[in-house]
Protein backbone atom coordinates (compact mmCIF):
# COMPACT_ATOMS: atom_id res chain seq x y z
CA UNK A 1 0.00 0.00 0.00
CA UNK A 2 1.07 3.44 -0.16
CA UNK A 3 1.60 5.56 2.70
CA UNK A 4 0.77 8.89 2.69
CA UNK A 5 -1.05 9.99 5.85
CA UNK A 6 0.45 8.86 9.40
CA UNK A 7 -2.28 6.50 10.31
CA UNK A 8 -1.41 4.43 6.88
CA UNK A 9 1.59 3.34 8.94
CA UNK A 10 -0.38 1.02 11.12
CA UNK A 11 -2.52 -0.43 8.41
CA UNK A 12 0.65 -0.77 6.37
CA UNK A 13 2.13 -2.93 9.60
CA UNK A 14 -0.91 -4.94 9.57
CA UNK A 15 -0.74 -5.93 5.87
CA UNK A 16 2.68 -6.44 5.83
CA UNK A 17 4.79 -6.78 9.25
CA UNK A 18 1.44 -8.54 11.88
CA UNK A 19 2.67 -9.75 14.90
CA UNK A 20 1.65 -10.60 18.48
CA UNK A 21 3.50 -7.64 20.12
CA UNK A 22 3.63 -4.61 18.36
CA UNK A 23 3.64 -2.40 21.52
CA UNK A 24 4.67 -3.16 24.72
CA UNK A 25 4.14 -1.60 27.96
CA UNK A 26 4.79 -2.21 31.43
CA UNK A 27 2.44 -2.35 33.95
CA UNK A 28 2.60 -3.25 37.60
CA UNK A 29 5.69 -4.43 37.26
CA UNK A 30 4.84 -6.77 34.22
CA UNK A 31 4.84 -6.43 30.44
CA UNK A 32 1.65 -6.36 28.89
CA UNK A 33 2.03 -6.88 24.62
CA UNK A 34 -0.53 -5.75 22.30
CA UNK A 35 -0.53 -6.99 18.64
CA UNK A 36 -0.69 -5.21 15.35
CA UNK A 37 -4.40 -6.57 14.97
CA UNK A 38 -5.46 -5.46 18.72
CA UNK A 39 -3.97 -2.12 18.06
CA UNK A 40 -5.74 -1.44 14.97
CA UNK A 41 -9.23 -2.88 16.28
CA UNK A 42 -8.45 -0.17 19.39
CA UNK A 43 -8.15 2.51 16.97
CA UNK A 44 -10.77 1.63 15.33
CA UNK A 45 -12.87 1.47 18.44
CA UNK A 46 -11.41 5.43 19.98
CA UNK A 47 -12.59 6.62 16.26
CA UNK A 48 -15.92 5.61 16.83
CA UNK A 49 -16.16 6.84 20.11
CA UNK A 50 -14.75 10.20 19.33
CA UNK A 51 -17.36 10.29 16.70
CA UNK A 52 -19.83 9.46 19.38
CA UNK A 53 -18.63 11.96 21.12
CA UNK A 54 -19.25 14.91 18.74
CA UNK A 55 -15.81 15.07 16.83
CA UNK A 56 -14.84 16.28 13.80
CA UNK A 57 -12.17 16.74 11.34
CA UNK A 58 -9.88 19.24 12.38
CA UNK A 59 -10.89 19.32 16.01
CA UNK A 60 -8.27 19.13 18.46
CA UNK A 61 -7.58 16.72 21.31
CA UNK A 62 -4.31 16.69 23.55
CA UNK A 63 -2.52 13.93 24.86
CA UNK A 64 -0.15 14.52 27.65
CA UNK A 65 1.69 11.37 29.56
CA UNK A 66 4.13 11.11 32.24
CA UNK A 67 6.07 8.18 30.23
CA UNK A 68 5.14 7.26 26.53
CA UNK A 69 2.76 4.17 26.99
CA UNK A 70 0.41 1.86 24.31
CA UNK A 71 -2.70 4.41 25.27
CA UNK A 72 -0.85 7.01 23.73
CA UNK A 73 -0.12 5.05 20.46
CA UNK A 74 -3.47 4.13 20.67
CA UNK A 75 -5.31 7.20 20.83
CA UNK A 76 -2.75 8.56 18.55
CA UNK A 77 -3.89 5.92 15.38
CA UNK A 78 -7.55 6.84 16.49
CA UNK A 79 -7.49 10.79 16.15
CA UNK A 80 -5.60 10.78 12.84
CA UNK A 81 -7.55 8.26 10.92
CA UNK A 82 -10.97 11.01 11.32
CA UNK A 83 -8.95 14.01 10.88
CA UNK A 84 -8.90 15.02 13.84
CA UNK A 85 -5.87 16.83 15.00
CA UNK A 86 -3.72 15.50 18.33
CA UNK A 87 -2.01 18.12 20.42
CA UNK A 88 0.59 16.46 22.04
CA UNK A 89 1.99 17.93 25.52
CA UNK A 90 5.18 18.03 27.82
CA UNK A 91 4.23 16.74 30.94
CA UNK A 92 6.51 18.51 32.97
CA UNK A 93 5.32 22.69 31.65
CA UNK A 94 3.69 24.81 34.06
CA UNK A 95 0.68 25.17 34.61
CA UNK A 96 0.09 28.26 32.85
CA UNK A 97 1.96 26.98 29.68
CA UNK A 98 -0.75 24.18 29.92
CA UNK A 99 -3.60 27.00 29.73
CA UNK A 100 -1.88 28.75 27.10
CA UNK A 101 -1.45 26.09 25.02
CA UNK A 102 -5.43 24.47 25.41
CA UNK A 103 -6.83 28.10 24.74
CA UNK A 104 -4.33 28.90 21.79
CA UNK A 105 -5.50 25.22 20.08
CA UNK A 106 -8.73 25.59 21.02
CA UNK A 107 -8.76 21.76 23.10
CA UNK A 108 -12.05 20.01 22.95
CA UNK A 109 -10.82 17.33 24.72
CA UNK A 110 -7.86 15.98 26.91
CA UNK A 111 -6.35 12.16 27.08
CA UNK A 112 -3.73 12.26 30.85
CA UNK A 113 -1.76 9.22 31.93
CA UNK A 114 -2.62 9.83 35.48
CA UNK A 115 -3.69 11.22 38.94
CA UNK A 116 -0.85 14.02 38.61
CA UNK A 117 -1.35 15.14 35.26
CA UNK A 118 -5.05 15.12 36.14
CA UNK A 119 -4.52 17.29 38.87
CA UNK A 120 -2.08 19.95 36.72
CA UNK A 121 -5.20 20.13 34.31
CA UNK A 122 -7.94 20.29 36.52
CA UNK A 123 -6.42 23.48 37.73
CA UNK A 124 -6.82 25.36 34.52
CA UNK A 125 -9.73 23.59 33.12
CA UNK A 126 -11.94 25.55 34.22
CA UNK A 127 -10.21 28.79 32.58
CA UNK A 128 -10.44 26.76 29.12
CA UNK A 129 -13.46 27.36 27.38
CA UNK A 130 -13.03 24.34 24.51
CA UNK A 131 -12.49 22.02 26.89
CA UNK A 132 -15.43 19.91 27.39
CA UNK A 133 -13.92 16.83 28.50
CA UNK A 134 -10.64 14.96 30.57
CA UNK A 135 -9.98 11.01 30.63
CA UNK A 136 -7.39 9.62 32.25
CA UNK A 137 -5.69 6.00 30.86
CA UNK A 138 -4.50 4.77 35.04
CA UNK A 139 -7.58 4.00 37.22
CA UNK A 140 -8.61 7.19 39.03
CA UNK A 141 -11.10 7.63 41.40
CA UNK A 142 -13.76 10.31 40.04
CA UNK A 143 -12.21 10.53 36.98
CA UNK A 144 -13.60 9.34 33.26
CA UNK A 145 -11.22 6.92 31.49
CA UNK A 146 -10.38 6.31 28.49
CA UNK A 147 -11.97 2.65 28.81
CA UNK A 148 -15.15 4.69 28.34
CA UNK A 149 -14.50 5.80 24.57
CA UNK A 150 -12.98 2.35 23.86
CA UNK A 151 -16.72 1.12 25.16
CA UNK A 152 -18.06 4.21 23.51
CA UNK A 153 -16.83 3.14 19.80
CA UNK A 154 -17.16 -1.05 20.66
CA UNK A 155 -20.46 -0.93 17.49
CA UNK A 156 -18.56 -1.92 14.62
CA UNK A 157 -21.75 -0.70 12.85
CA UNK A 158 -20.79 2.71 12.49
CA UNK A 159 -17.05 1.88 11.16
CA UNK A 160 -17.95 2.74 7.48
CA UNK A 161 -18.08 6.61 8.89
CA UNK A 162 -14.44 5.74 10.04
CA UNK A 163 -13.31 4.40 6.91
CA UNK A 164 -15.47 7.29 4.82
CA UNK A 165 -13.25 10.34 7.09
CA UNK A 166 -10.00 8.50 6.68
CA UNK A 167 -10.37 8.07 2.83
CA UNK A 168 -11.32 11.66 2.64
CA UNK A 169 -8.17 13.12 4.70
CA UNK A 170 -5.72 14.35 2.15
CA UNK A 171 -2.05 14.47 2.68
CA UNK A 172 -1.64 18.06 3.44
CA UNK A 173 -3.97 18.34 5.95
CA UNK A 174 -3.29 19.53 9.48
CA UNK A 175 -1.66 15.84 11.56
CA UNK A 176 -0.77 17.35 14.45
CA UNK A 177 0.24 20.60 16.41
CA UNK A 178 3.70 20.36 18.35
CA UNK A 179 4.09 23.24 21.02
CA UNK A 180 7.65 24.03 21.43
CA UNK A 181 8.92 23.34 25.21
CA UNK A 182 9.27 27.80 25.31
CA UNK A 183 12.46 27.99 26.21
CA UNK A 184 11.58 31.86 25.59
CA UNK A 185 8.34 33.47 25.27
CA UNK A 186 5.46 31.57 25.18
CA UNK A 187 5.40 28.10 23.64
CA UNK A 188 4.91 28.33 19.55
CA UNK A 189 2.60 25.85 18.22
CA UNK A 190 4.41 24.19 15.18
CA UNK A 191 2.18 22.61 12.94
CA UNK A 192 2.68 19.47 11.04
CA UNK A 193 0.83 17.83 8.02
CA UNK A 194 0.60 13.98 7.29
CA UNK A 195 2.29 14.63 4.44
CA UNK A 196 5.46 16.78 6.59
CA UNK A 197 6.24 13.80 8.94
CA UNK A 198 5.88 10.83 6.13
CA UNK A 199 8.10 12.55 3.85
CA UNK A 200 10.58 12.81 7.09
CA UNK A 201 10.17 8.96 7.81
CA UNK A 202 10.46 7.73 4.14
CA UNK A 203 13.63 10.21 3.67
CA UNK A 204 14.81 8.89 7.17
CA UNK A 205 14.38 5.07 6.84
CA UNK A 206 17.71 4.18 4.59
CA UNK A 207 19.61 5.25 6.59
CA UNK A 208 18.58 2.69 9.55
CA UNK A 209 20.46 -0.28 9.36
CA UNK A 210 19.36 -3.91 7.99
CA UNK A 211 20.54 -6.61 10.41
CA UNK A 212 21.52 -10.11 8.46
CA UNK A 213 19.86 -12.95 10.00
CA UNK A 214 17.06 -11.09 11.69
CA UNK A 215 13.08 -10.22 10.53
CA UNK A 216 11.84 -7.46 11.27
CA UNK A 217 9.64 -8.40 13.61
CA UNK A 218 12.25 -10.18 15.74
CA UNK A 219 13.94 -6.17 16.45
CA UNK A 220 13.25 -4.33 19.31
CA UNK A 221 13.08 -1.05 20.01
CA UNK A 222 13.55 0.47 23.63
CA UNK A 223 11.94 3.77 23.24
CA UNK A 224 12.25 6.13 26.28
CA UNK A 225 12.31 9.66 25.26
CA UNK A 226 9.00 12.02 25.07
CA UNK A 227 6.81 10.90 22.25
CA UNK A 228 5.31 14.37 22.63
CA UNK A 229 8.84 14.72 21.30
CA UNK A 230 9.05 14.78 17.05
CA UNK A 231 12.33 13.06 17.06
CA UNK A 232 10.78 10.16 18.96
CA UNK A 233 7.57 10.06 17.52
CA UNK A 234 9.33 10.11 13.78
CA UNK A 235 10.72 6.90 14.78
CA UNK A 236 7.74 6.10 16.13
CA UNK A 237 6.04 5.58 12.70
CA UNK A 238 9.41 4.52 11.18
CA UNK A 239 9.64 1.79 14.17
CA UNK A 240 5.76 1.03 13.00
CA UNK A 241 7.08 1.17 9.00
CA UNK A 242 9.52 -1.53 9.35
CA UNK A 243 7.55 -4.01 11.73
CA UNK A 244 9.90 -3.43 15.11
CA UNK A 245 8.45 -4.43 18.46
CA UNK A 246 8.51 -1.52 20.87
CA UNK A 247 9.17 -1.41 23.97
CA UNK A 248 8.21 2.03 26.22
CA UNK A 249 10.60 2.77 28.91
CA UNK A 250 9.28 2.87 32.09
CA UNK A 251 11.15 6.30 33.21
CA UNK A 252 15.04 7.52 33.11
CA UNK A 253 15.81 6.10 36.04
CA UNK A 254 14.49 2.70 35.46
CA UNK A 255 16.53 2.95 32.53
CA UNK A 256 19.09 0.48 33.53
CA UNK A 257 16.53 -2.17 34.11
CA UNK A 258 14.47 -2.09 30.86
CA UNK A 259 17.67 -2.32 29.10
CA UNK A 260 18.45 -5.70 30.89
CA UNK A 261 14.93 -6.52 30.59
CA UNK A 262 14.40 -6.02 26.90
CA UNK A 263 17.66 -6.46 25.76
CA UNK A 264 16.90 -4.02 22.84
CA UNK A 265 18.23 -4.06 19.12
CA UNK A 266 17.86 0.41 18.35
CA UNK A 267 17.67 3.10 20.97
CA UNK A 268 16.70 6.53 20.31
CA UNK A 269 19.24 8.46 22.59
CA UNK A 270 20.32 12.72 23.64
CA UNK A 271 23.74 13.15 24.29
CA UNK A 272 23.26 14.00 28.19
CA UNK A 273 22.15 10.28 28.42
CA UNK A 274 24.96 9.02 26.57
CA UNK A 275 27.50 11.50 28.94
CA UNK A 276 25.74 9.98 32.10
CA UNK A 277 26.47 6.44 30.93
CA UNK A 278 29.87 7.16 30.07
CA UNK A 279 30.29 8.52 33.55
CA UNK A 280 28.63 5.53 34.98
CA UNK A 281 30.94 3.42 32.93
CA UNK A 282 34.29 5.42 33.84
CA UNK A 283 33.55 5.14 37.73
CA UNK A 284 33.04 1.81 37.67
CA UNK A 285 36.06 1.12 35.75
CA UNK A 286 38.47 3.50 38.27
CA UNK A 287 36.98 2.84 41.27
CA UNK A 288 37.19 -0.95 40.60
CA UNK A 289 40.69 -0.69 42.16
CA UNK A 290 44.51 -2.82 41.80
CA UNK A 291 44.56 -4.73 37.97
CA UNK A 292 40.80 -4.60 36.98
CA UNK A 293 41.05 -0.59 36.85
CA UNK A 294 44.88 -0.69 35.17
CA UNK A 295 43.46 -2.99 32.35
CA UNK A 296 40.23 -0.41 32.38
CA UNK A 297 42.56 2.70 32.07
CA UNK A 298 44.92 1.14 29.33
CA UNK A 299 41.80 -0.48 26.94
CA UNK A 300 40.64 3.62 26.82
CA UNK A 301 43.90 4.41 26.04
CA UNK A 302 43.88 1.78 23.18
CA UNK A 303 40.32 2.89 21.77
CA UNK A 304 41.18 6.66 21.93
CA UNK A 305 44.36 5.49 19.76
CA UNK A 306 42.64 3.81 17.44
CA UNK A 307 42.87 5.61 14.07
CA UNK A 308 39.91 4.06 12.11
CA UNK A 309 36.32 4.03 13.43
CA UNK A 310 35.12 0.52 13.71
CA UNK A 311 35.61 -3.09 14.87
CA UNK A 312 39.16 -3.93 16.25
CA UNK A 313 41.98 -4.81 13.88
CA UNK A 314 44.79 -5.13 16.02
CA UNK A 315 45.89 -7.46 18.77
CA UNK A 316 45.97 -4.81 21.37
CA UNK A 317 42.88 -3.54 20.17
CA UNK A 318 41.16 -7.35 20.14
CA UNK A 319 42.05 -8.10 23.76
CA UNK A 320 40.69 -4.03 24.70
CA UNK A 321 37.67 -5.39 23.44
CA UNK A 322 37.26 -8.68 24.85
CA UNK A 323 38.11 -7.12 28.07
CA UNK A 324 36.54 -4.22 28.42
CA UNK A 325 34.49 -3.30 25.76
CA UNK A 326 32.47 -6.07 25.45
CA UNK A 327 31.30 -5.59 28.74
CA UNK A 328 29.87 -2.10 27.46
CA UNK A 329 27.66 -4.15 25.37
CA UNK A 330 26.62 -6.71 27.91
CA UNK A 331 25.43 -3.53 29.75
CA UNK A 332 23.43 -2.29 26.92
CA UNK A 333 21.68 -5.57 26.43
CA UNK A 334 24.20 -7.14 24.46
CA UNK A 335 22.20 -6.88 21.15
CA UNK A 336 22.48 -3.34 20.26
CA UNK A 337 22.81 -2.47 16.32
CA UNK A 338 22.91 1.14 17.20
CA UNK A 339 22.01 4.03 19.16
CA UNK A 340 20.18 7.06 16.98
CA UNK A 341 20.84 10.62 18.85
CA UNK A 342 19.54 14.20 18.27
CA UNK A 343 18.34 16.67 19.94
CA UNK A 344 22.15 18.42 20.99
CA UNK A 345 25.67 18.13 19.68
CA UNK A 346 27.37 14.66 21.00
CA UNK A 347 30.68 15.62 22.64
CA UNK A 348 32.84 13.96 19.24
CA UNK A 349 35.40 12.15 21.68
CA UNK A 350 32.44 10.16 23.24
CA UNK A 351 31.05 9.28 19.98
CA UNK A 352 34.37 8.12 18.40
CA UNK A 353 34.78 6.27 21.65
CA UNK A 354 31.36 4.47 21.93
CA UNK A 355 31.79 3.57 17.55
CA UNK A 356 35.01 2.31 18.75
CA UNK A 357 33.93 0.09 21.63
CA UNK A 358 31.31 -1.59 18.92
CA UNK A 359 28.04 0.54 19.89
CA UNK A 360 27.64 2.53 16.58
CA UNK A 361 26.12 5.77 17.34
CA UNK A 362 24.38 7.39 14.38
CA UNK A 363 23.82 11.62 15.25
CA UNK A 364 21.50 13.28 13.26
CA UNK A 365 20.06 16.83 13.14
CA UNK A 366 17.04 18.63 13.11
CA UNK A 367 14.06 20.99 14.51
CA UNK A 368 10.29 20.31 15.23
CA UNK A 369 9.31 22.25 12.25
CA UNK A 370 11.73 20.13 9.88
CA UNK A 371 9.46 17.05 11.26
CA UNK A 372 12.25 16.73 12.31
CA UNK A 373 15.49 14.78 10.03
CA UNK A 374 17.28 17.58 8.53
CA UNK A 375 20.10 15.35 7.94
CA UNK A 376 21.40 12.14 10.05
CA UNK A 377 24.65 9.97 9.37
CA UNK A 378 24.29 6.28 8.43
CA UNK A 379 25.46 2.62 8.64
CA UNK A 380 29.10 3.15 6.64
CA UNK A 381 29.24 6.67 6.27
CA UNK A 382 29.76 7.58 9.53
CA UNK A 383 31.85 10.73 9.94
CA UNK A 384 32.50 11.96 14.13
CA UNK A 385 32.09 15.59 14.64
CA UNK A 386 29.10 15.63 11.97
CA UNK A 387 25.38 15.16 11.68
CA UNK A 388 25.66 13.04 8.32
CA UNK A 389 24.70 13.68 5.25
CA UNK A 390 21.25 16.09 4.19
CA UNK A 391 18.28 13.63 3.21
CA UNK A 392 17.75 12.93 -0.13
CA UNK A 393 14.62 14.96 -0.55
CA UNK A 394 15.61 18.14 1.30
CA UNK A 395 17.25 21.13 -0.23
CA UNK A 396 19.79 22.78 2.31
CA UNK A 397 21.12 26.17 1.53
CA UNK A 398 24.14 27.78 3.79
CA UNK A 399 23.16 31.96 3.98
CA UNK A 400 25.81 34.55 3.96
CA UNK A 401 26.33 34.58 7.59
CA UNK A 402 26.45 30.68 8.32
CA UNK A 403 22.36 30.10 9.14
CA UNK A 404 21.69 26.17 8.02
CA UNK A 405 18.27 26.76 6.06
CA UNK A 406 16.04 24.27 4.44
CA UNK A 407 13.20 23.62 1.63
CA UNK A 408 11.72 20.43 1.31
CA UNK A 409 8.38 18.42 2.00
CA UNK A 410 8.88 17.67 5.59
CA UNK A 411 8.97 21.49 6.30
CA UNK A 412 6.17 22.66 8.68
CA UNK A 413 2.88 24.60 7.31
CA UNK A 414 3.65 27.60 10.00
CA UNK A 415 3.05 28.26 13.66
CA UNK A 416 -0.38 28.07 14.25
CA UNK A 417 -2.71 31.49 14.69
CA UNK A 418 1.20 33.37 14.01
CA UNK A 419 1.17 34.37 10.59
CA UNK A 420 4.13 37.09 11.40
CA UNK A 421 6.48 34.81 13.14
CA UNK A 422 5.74 32.22 10.15
CA UNK A 423 6.99 34.95 7.78
CA UNK A 424 9.86 35.91 9.92
CA UNK A 425 11.43 32.14 9.92
CA UNK A 426 11.42 32.06 6.34
CA UNK A 427 13.68 33.51 3.81
CA UNK A 428 11.94 35.38 0.86
CA UNK A 429 12.90 32.56 -1.73
CA UNK A 430 11.11 30.26 0.80
CA UNK A 431 13.99 28.76 3.01
CA UNK A 432 13.38 27.78 6.89
CA UNK A 433 15.64 29.33 8.75
CA UNK A 434 16.71 26.82 11.38
CA UNK A 435 18.77 29.50 13.78
CA UNK A 436 21.38 27.19 13.67
CA UNK A 437 25.02 28.24 11.87
CA UNK A 438 26.80 25.27 10.31
CA UNK A 439 28.34 24.45 6.83
CA UNK A 440 28.50 21.57 4.57
CA UNK A 441 32.62 19.89 3.91
CA UNK A 442 33.72 18.72 0.49
CA UNK A 443 32.34 15.52 1.21
CA UNK A 444 28.66 16.33 2.19
CA UNK A 445 28.51 16.50 6.01
CA UNK A 446 26.85 18.81 7.50
CA UNK A 447 28.71 20.34 10.70
CA UNK A 448 27.01 21.73 13.09
CA UNK A 449 28.66 25.16 14.73
CA UNK A 450 26.40 26.70 17.06
CA UNK A 451 22.79 27.78 17.43
CA UNK A 452 22.72 31.77 15.56
CA UNK A 453 20.17 33.16 18.84
CA UNK A 454 22.65 31.62 21.65
CA UNK A 455 26.06 33.26 19.85
CA UNK A 456 26.76 36.22 21.71
CA UNK A 457 29.20 39.41 21.67
CA UNK A 458 31.09 40.49 24.44
CA UNK A 459 31.38 44.44 25.28
CA UNK A 460 34.66 44.23 22.85
CA UNK A 461 32.85 43.17 20.08
CA UNK A 462 34.12 39.56 19.90
CA UNK A 463 32.08 36.83 19.27
CA UNK A 464 31.44 33.82 21.24
CA UNK A 465 29.77 30.30 20.50
CA UNK A 466 29.28 29.08 23.45
CA UNK A 467 27.65 25.32 22.88
CA UNK A 468 31.21 24.81 21.86
CA UNK A 469 33.06 25.22 24.61
CA UNK A 470 30.48 23.98 27.00
CA UNK A 471 30.96 20.45 24.82
CA UNK A 472 34.77 20.53 25.61
CA UNK A 473 34.50 21.41 29.37
CA UNK A 474 32.19 18.44 29.86
CA UNK A 475 34.77 16.38 28.72
CA UNK A 476 36.30 17.01 32.56
CA UNK A 477 34.94 14.29 35.43
CA UNK A 478 34.29 17.22 37.38
CA UNK A 479 31.88 18.89 35.12
CA UNK A 480 28.64 17.53 34.49
CA UNK A 481 26.88 20.87 33.63
CA UNK A 482 28.36 24.26 32.36
CA UNK A 483 27.02 27.28 30.38
CA UNK A 484 29.02 29.66 29.11
CA UNK A 485 28.07 33.70 29.63
CA UNK A 486 29.23 36.83 28.61
CA UNK A 487 26.33 38.75 25.96
CA UNK A 488 27.25 42.67 26.30
CA UNK A 489 29.70 41.70 29.48
CA UNK A 490 33.57 42.50 28.96
CA UNK A 491 34.54 38.49 28.96
CA UNK A 492 33.12 35.00 29.06
CA UNK A 493 31.98 33.44 32.72
CA UNK A 494 30.62 30.24 33.27
CA UNK A 495 27.92 28.43 35.74
CA UNK A 496 28.93 25.07 36.66
CA UNK A 497 27.26 22.48 38.06
CA UNK A 498 29.68 20.37 39.35
CA UNK A 499 29.76 16.31 38.85
CA UNK A 500 28.67 15.31 42.43
CA UNK A 501 29.01 11.97 42.66
CA UNK A 502 32.13 12.22 40.81
CA UNK A 503 33.62 14.95 43.30
CA UNK A 504 32.60 12.59 46.24
CA UNK A 505 34.77 9.44 45.26
CA UNK A 506 37.58 11.85 44.13
CA UNK A 507 37.75 13.89 47.54
CA UNK A 508 37.60 10.06 49.15
CA UNK A 509 40.33 9.35 47.14
CA UNK A 510 42.25 12.46 48.25
CA UNK A 511 41.62 12.79 51.82
CA UNK A 512 39.60 15.67 51.28
CA UNK A 513 36.90 17.30 52.99
CA UNK A 514 34.56 18.90 50.36
CA UNK A 515 31.25 18.56 52.56
CA UNK A 516 28.53 16.01 51.44
CA UNK A 517 25.69 17.97 50.11
CA UNK A 518 25.62 19.55 47.05
CA UNK A 519 25.38 23.11 48.24
CA UNK A 520 28.83 22.15 50.70
CA UNK A 521 31.02 21.06 47.78
CA UNK A 522 30.00 24.09 45.72
CA UNK A 523 31.36 26.36 48.11
CA UNK A 524 34.17 23.97 48.92
CA UNK A 525 37.68 26.20 47.98
CA UNK A 526 39.50 22.48 47.31
CA UNK A 527 37.34 21.84 45.19
CA UNK A 528 36.52 25.31 43.42
CA UNK A 529 40.44 25.43 43.03
CA UNK A 530 40.61 21.91 41.09
CA UNK A 531 37.92 22.61 38.59
CA UNK A 532 39.71 26.18 38.12
CA UNK A 533 42.73 23.33 36.87
CA UNK A 534 40.04 21.91 34.32
CA UNK A 535 39.00 25.38 33.23
CA UNK A 536 42.66 26.59 33.27
CA UNK A 537 43.43 23.40 30.49
CA UNK A 538 40.13 23.98 28.59
CA UNK A 539 41.43 27.61 28.08
CA UNK A 540 44.87 26.63 26.60
CA UNK A 541 42.67 24.94 23.20
CA UNK A 542 40.71 28.12 22.97
CA UNK A 543 40.86 31.86 21.80
CA UNK A 544 41.75 34.51 24.18
CA UNK A 545 38.38 36.32 23.22
CA UNK A 546 36.16 33.11 24.27
CA UNK A 547 38.61 32.21 27.45
CA UNK A 548 36.77 32.00 30.51
CA UNK A 549 37.93 34.26 33.24
CA UNK A 550 35.57 33.02 35.94
CA UNK A 551 33.00 30.93 37.29
CA UNK A 552 30.85 30.14 39.76
CA UNK A 553 29.81 26.29 41.31
CA UNK A 554 26.08 25.92 41.65
CA UNK A 555 24.49 24.19 45.06
CA UNK A 556 22.51 21.83 43.37
CA UNK A 557 21.63 19.79 40.35
CA UNK A 558 20.41 21.60 36.70
CA UNK A 559 16.51 19.37 36.47
CA UNK A 560 13.54 18.88 34.06
CA UNK A 561 11.91 20.03 37.45
CA UNK A 562 13.53 22.94 38.48
CA UNK A 563 12.74 24.54 35.24
CA UNK A 564 16.28 24.89 33.83
CA UNK A 565 16.36 21.72 31.41
CA UNK A 566 14.57 20.79 28.89
CA UNK A 567 12.49 17.53 28.51
CA UNK A 568 14.93 16.56 26.21
CA UNK A 569 17.60 17.85 28.97
CA UNK A 570 18.79 20.57 26.63
CA UNK A 571 19.54 23.92 28.51
CA UNK A 572 17.13 26.78 28.97
CA UNK A 573 19.78 29.27 29.04
CA UNK A 574 17.35 32.22 29.99
CA UNK A 575 16.53 30.23 33.27
CA UNK A 576 19.53 29.12 33.91
CA UNK A 577 21.11 32.72 34.26
CA UNK A 578 17.52 33.50 36.35
CA UNK A 579 17.86 30.94 38.84
CA UNK A 580 21.70 31.78 39.56
CA UNK A 581 21.60 35.55 39.13
CA UNK A 582 23.51 36.25 42.19
CA UNK A 583 26.51 34.23 40.81
CA UNK A 584 25.89 35.36 37.31
CA UNK A 585 26.08 39.18 39.36
CA UNK A 586 29.13 37.49 42.04
CA UNK A 587 30.95 37.15 38.56
CA UNK A 588 30.89 40.50 36.75
CA UNK A 589 30.41 42.39 40.24
CA UNK A 590 27.37 43.68 39.43
CA UNK A 591 25.51 44.75 42.33
CA UNK A 592 22.49 42.61 43.38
Amino acid sequence: MTIKRIFDFARHALENYPQDDMFITKYHGEWQKISTKEFVDQGNKISRGLLKLGIKPSDKIALITTATRTEWAVMDFGISQIGAVSVPVYPTISPEDYEFIFNNADVQYCFVSDRELLDKVNKIKPNVSSLKGVFTFDQVDGAANWNEILDLGSDEATQSEVDDLSNSINTEDLATIIYTSGTTGKPKGVMLTHHNIVANVLASDPRIPRVKGLQNTEIRILSFLPICHIFERMLFYLYQYNGYSVYFAESIDKMGDNIKEVKPHIMSVVPRLIEKVYDKIYDKGTSAGGLKSKIFLWALGVNKAKQNIGKPSGLMEMIADKLVFSKWREGLGGNIITLVSGSAALQPRLNKMFQNAGIPILEGYGLTETSPVISVNSFGKVKVGTVGHVLENLDVKIQEDGEITVKGPSVFKGYFKNEEMTKEVFTEDGYFKTGDIGHIDDEGYLHITDRKKEMFKTSGGKYVAPQVIENQAKASKFIEQIMVVGDGEKMPCALIQPDFNFVQHWAERKQINVGTTPEEMANSPELKERIGKEIDYLNTKLGSWEQIKRFELTPEVWTIDSGVLTPTLKLKRKAVKERYIKLYNKMYGHEA
